[in-house]
Parts: C-alpha cells; structure tokens; sequence
C-alpha cells in the first residue's frame, strides 16, 4: 500500500473554431511535504472577456490559486483556503475588468479539485465540469452556473470577476482506487452526450490519449469553442487516517431500528433478508436516485455500543473504497449529503450462503477447489492490502447465483496501522479463531489462514467441525484433529493431508496463495476435472436472496 496517494493525469486543449484559445489548465502535484498537508491541485479555467482579457483571467486564476491556497495555514481547512484564495482572486479580476479598457467585461470559470489523502474535495464556479467514473458508472460532480431560460443557457451567472463577492459550490468525496475524473470545458460537454462521456472514459487508455480522444471528439462533433480536457487516474491510496475515518461517519445518528415498509433517505424497505443479532438487512428499492438492486444493513441499538457500530461502518466503507476484487463484497455510495442515520448500503448479491449450501449438499471435489481458489484469492487481496477480515467463515460467503462469490462482513476487519475498539476482545467465531486468538493475539494473516482453513474443512465435511464446535468463552484443545476422510472417504486423501496442515498451529501455509497453489496441485494429479458451465449456486441448488448475517 502506498504511503501517499498516486494518480496519473493527462491534458489536450486546442482553440478549435475559436481565434484565441482562452482556456487554462493546470495540474500541480505540489511537493512531498505539500501533498502530505495540502494535496494536489488539478483545475480547469474557461475565460471570458474579448481581447485577450478571457485568457489573462483564466491562466491568473488557476496560479494565483495554486499560490494563495498553498501558502494558508492547513488547520483552516480545505474548503475556507479555496474560498480565501479566490476572493481576493475574484477582487482582483473585477476590479481590472471595471479599470482597464482592453480587460473590460473579462471573467473566467474555474473548476477545481484538491486530492488530499483518501478525499477529493470539489470547487466550482460556472460551466466548466467535473466528471467522476467509477465501476462504469458516470457522475456530474458539479452544477452548471447558467441562466436557466433555453434562449440564455450561454449566459452564466457565477463566475470569477463578473460580480464583486463571488459565492462557491463545494463538495467533497471519498476515493476509490481506479477512479477516473474528466475536468472539461463547456466547448466538450455541449458537443458530447453524457453516455458519449462515460463510453470515452471506460476506454482502455491513457490519460494523456484520453484528453486527446476528448478534444478530437468534441472537434469532430463540431464544437464552435475552444475545446480543453483534463483526465485524472487514481492509481494508488494512502493507509487510513484515524481522524478522517471517523469524521466518515460524525454527522450520521443511529436510529431507530426500521421496518419493513418504511423509507429512508428515499429507499424503500421491501423485504427484510435477515435479522441478525446485530444487524438487520432489508431489500431496498431506491426512489429517487439511480441505484439498482440494493441492500440496506442497519445496527441494532440495543445490541451493539453506537462507537462500535460506527467502527464498523468506517471500516466497510474505506475497505470497499481502497480494494476492488471481484471476489469481495461492494459497498454503493450514496450521493453527499443524502444519507441522514448510520446504515450501510451495498449491492444485492443474487445466491446462497456458503453454509446453506453445504449443510444441504456435499460438494464435490471439483467444486470446492474451484470455491476455495476464490476464497484464497480474495483473502490475498486483503492481506496483500494489511487489511486482516477477522471473521471468515461460510456464513460470510455468497456463492453467487450468475457464478463466483463475494466474502461479505468487513466489519470486524483490522486496518492497517489503526487501532480499533476490537483490539482486546478478538472479534470473529469461536469455532473459526486459532489458538493465538484464545491466547489473546490481537489476529493477523495466520488467524485469518486458520479461519480459512476451517471453512475449507467445513465445506468438505458437510458442517463438520476439525476440533469440534467451540462454545463461547471455552477453551478448545487442539490437539487432534478429525480425519477428512472419516465425514467424505470418497474425497482424496491429498485433500485430507491439505486441510489439516491448514488448520494445525505449526504448519500454516504463510500467506493464502500457497494454499491455492497446493489446491490447484493436487487437483492436476488427480483425476481430470472438466470445464463448469454453470454458476456454483445453480450447480448445487438454485436458491435466491438467501442472506444471513
């Protein structure tokens, strides 16, 4: 994981039909230091004003921004530097546009974004734009400052220099790792459709050929401006920071645990799908956004202390934004501003539980390799991240209907470098916690091997347990463990050999890899295997919505 964000950013700009060129843009990393306490700076100006005064205020703007936002104290905040450095910029340029005859009339827009540490923070004036494209899905991140009549939409109302006071829009947003962000000028968004936008951006390329690709699109459209494109790639996110993390979640107050039928925040609660004694899952519907299938997870207050719940929901949340693999659960965000109580929402996962499925089957040799190299793979991309899940077990895997699966509940996860409210009660299943965890190990990789190990063991043996099942506050020996072989003989005895050095203290695997490796091993000296047609779930027992907690 890196220790500071990383992003790529590519630009075009070309003066089209246009005689002068009067937009601006600039993307400045800023030093180490700079990053660290102010970020990066990425903005888009688009002048306004004839003789030249259109491109004075935009280059003016974005610099004198840079310089006046970089040299305030950071304890003020992002949003207070911004508005700072660009009412004395907005001073500035109305003042010369009201003096200077050749700079009369002159202004510009401005469109900004500040990358600091896992956030992005949005600064808007005008008709420039902001694009965000995440998992496919394209979002406006700003709002036009134009007169609102059809015959007038090329008449702003907001912009820098065109008034005396000058009044912002700001907004700011959690990261995901591979978002994509378009910052454009209006001479490309009224030339190109939204679902043009969002095609260009999902294309497999540059950053620098992505502004390209905008400019000539927009041009080839028959753009009559200049036509300028900024795209920006989030190659990398920085380890969590404690006070941002809870500052997620600060503003949002635990309700009332809800019911079927009730809406909140505009979704509709249609079905309960479980009711956990911590948490209760609804189906939702959402009413007034655009999100599909869903799912709304609620604590419930009687049975868990509010700062742990709030724990869990910073934990899920930076987890799903920082690790996109396709075998751990998603979370959906929702638009700022929107959610008003502590809930997470997350995608409907069409399947089974791993558990219902091998309590009502036993799985077959084939089968459960393929089911363990997933497992293997998603627990890696957790670890390879120093993110410790804490609470494997079948009943946290879907097998998914349409094929593959997710581990689901991360709320218990141990993040690296923050401590958590966890750390002196070893969260996770008796029946899944290694020897360490009953000594008081605060959980690491092998834990989570362990865990692993015991799904496996349980998936073959049709529920059973390798030590037995562990009742709450006992302590188990581990001593002797059941041969494979006495629950399925008709599985090999390579697979028996495999799962019991999974689960023995002395000889764990050292990351989740070389187990899958072991796994795919001892299937190619066995018995030929052939291709699966058809999903897991639909393999063993088409079952749908089935949620447990």
């Amino acid at each position: 994981m890196s220790e500071q964000l990383e992003t790529q950013c590519g630009f075009a700009t070309e003066a089209g039909k246009r005689e002068r060129n009067e937009d601006f843009v600039v993307f400045y990393l800023g030093t180490e230091s700079e990053r660290s306490i102010y970020g990066s700076v990425a903005i888009i100006a688009d002048g306004i004003g004839g003789t030249g005064g259109g491109r004075y205020a935009s280059e003016l703007a974005a610099r004198e921004f840079i310089e006046a936002y970089y040299e305030q104290k950071e304890t003020l905040g992002v949003k207070r530097m911004a508005e700072n450095s660009l009412v004395s910029i907005n001073r500035w340029i109305h003042s010369q546009s009201q003096r200077d005859s050749a700079h009369k009339g002159m202004g510009t827009t401005f469109s900004a974004l500040i990358f600091l540490g896992s956030q992005v923070h949005v600064i808007h004036l005008g008709d420039t734009r902001i694009y965000r494209l995440r998992s496919s899905r394209l979002e406006c991140l700003t709002t036009d400052h134009v007169h609102q009549h059809p015959d007038l939409q090329h008449v702003l109302t907001r912009a820098l220099g065109i008034d005396d006071t000058v009044h912002i829009d700001y907004s700011q947003h959690n990261l995901n790792l591979h978002d994509r962000f378009l910052l454009c000028c209006d001479g490309v968004h009224t030339s190109l459709s939204n679902k043009k936008i969002q095609h260009l951006l999902a294309l497999n390329q540059s950053t620098q050929e992505h502004a390209q690709t905008f400019v000539q699109e927009a041009l080839q459209a028959g753009s009559h401006d200049n036509v300028t494109a900024l795209v920006i790639d989030i190659l990398k996110l920085p380890p969590p920071d404690k006070s941002f993390l809870e500052a997620a979640a600060d503003d949002l107050v635990m309700m009332a645990l809800p019911k079927k039928g009730d809406t909140v925040d505009g979704f509709y609660l249609k079905e309960t799908l479980s009711d956990g004694r911590y948490t209760r899952l609804f189906l939702a519907e959402d009413k007034v956004g655009r999100h599909g299938g869903i799912v709304l997870k609620f604590p419930k207050p009687e049975a868990n202390s509010e700062a742990i719940y709030r724990q869990a929901f910073i934990r899920e949340n930076w987890i799903t934004s920082h690790i996109h693999n396709p075998w751990i659960a998603e979370q959906v965000e929702v638009e700022a501003g929107r959610r008003t109580s502590l809930y997470i929402v997350m995608p409907y996962y069409q399947g089974e539980t791993l558990e219902h499925c091998l309590l009502q089957n036993s799985i077959s040799l084939d089968m459960g390799v393929e089911i363990g190299l997933m497992l293997c793979k998603a627990v890696y991309s957790l670890h390879k991240e120093r993110v410790i899940h804490r609470d494997i077990k079948p009943e946290n895997i879907i097998l998914l209907e349409q094929g593959g699966l997710k581990l689901l509940d991360l709320g218990v996860a141990r993040l690296p470098g923050l401590d958590d409210e966890f750390e002196s009660t070893a969260p996770g299943t008796p029946s899944y916690m290694s020897p360490q965890l009953f000594r008081g190990g605060r959980g690491d990789e092998q834990s989570d091997l362990y865990a692993l190990g015991v799904t496996l063991y349980r998936m073959f043996s049709k529920g059973r347990y390798p030590y037995g099942e562990v009742e709450p506050f006992t302590r188990p020996r581990f001593d002797k463990i059941t041969p494979l072989g006495q629950y399925r003989p008709d599985l090999p005895s390579w697979l028996e050999v495999l799962l019991a050095r999974t689960v023995n203290p002395e000889k764990r695997f050292s990351n989740a890899m070389d187990l899958a490796f072991e796994l795919e091993n001892g299937l190619a000296r066995g018995i030929t295997v052939l291709p699966m047609k058809s999903s897991l779930s639909a393999r063993v027992k088409s079952v749908v919505g089935e949620w447990f907690n």
